[in-house]
């Protein structure tokens, strides 16, 4: 009999276990709409990453992004939420600015023909609402050009002889940026 009991009490205590935790059970917020991702530049042959950048990847309703959707003329957080951050692992020339590796965040202006790509050392902030021009430590402007379309905002690299091209894709649009990576063209800047 003292078995049957303590075996009914253990088989008690457990059930009752079970229906704690499932009514502790841990619940999370819905998938965002626009998700984070990480882009690595990592040049031939070269197993670490020489460049990390972190955005949200909005997804568009249709191709007119630009100029609609994102207006012409005003800072955008290049991305979704967070404004983008970008990571560079080593000493860089970006927009004829010799930059120190750190991290920093992206902002962008784009225009109708020309983007102006900007390096702001104000991280982790949300999106452009605390943009600070006077952080600003670089700005180069680069033309956009019509492309495929693409319904998700994309950031990937091309690899090139100077370094990286950083490339920036959404709607029908696309701006390229280039980052100096070479030592040997970096003393000659």
């Amino acid at each position: 009999m003292n078995k049957l009991k303590i075996f009914a009490m253990i088989l008690w205590l457990t059930m009752l276990m079970s229906f704690i935790n499932l009514a502790m059970a841990q619940t999370f917020v819905p998938l965002d709409k626009a998700p984070h991702d990480i882009v690595y530049f990592k040049s031939d042959g070269n197993v670490k990453p020489q460049i990390k950048v972190v955005y949200g990847r909005p997804l568009a309703d249709n191709n007119e992004i630009f100029g609609k959707d994102i207006p012409y003329g005003k800072i955008w957080r290049t991305g979704a939420n967070e404004a983008t951050e970008i990571k560079f692992y080593q000493d860089v020339m970006f927009a004829n600015k010799f930059i120190k590796a750190g991290t920093y965040t992206l902002f962008t202006i784009p225009g109708e023909n020309y983007w102006t790509v900007i390096l702001n050392s104000n991280t982790d902030s949300l999106g452009a609402f605390f943009y600070d021009e006077s952080k600003d430590l670089a700005r180069i402007q680069v033309p956009s050009n019509e492309a495929d379309p693409t319904q998700v905002f994309t950031i990937a690299f091309n690899s090139r002889n100077y370094g990286a091209q950083l490339v920036l894709a959404w709607g029908v649009t696309t701006v390229k940026v280039p980052v100096y990576l070479e030592q040997g063209l970096l003393s000659n800047v």
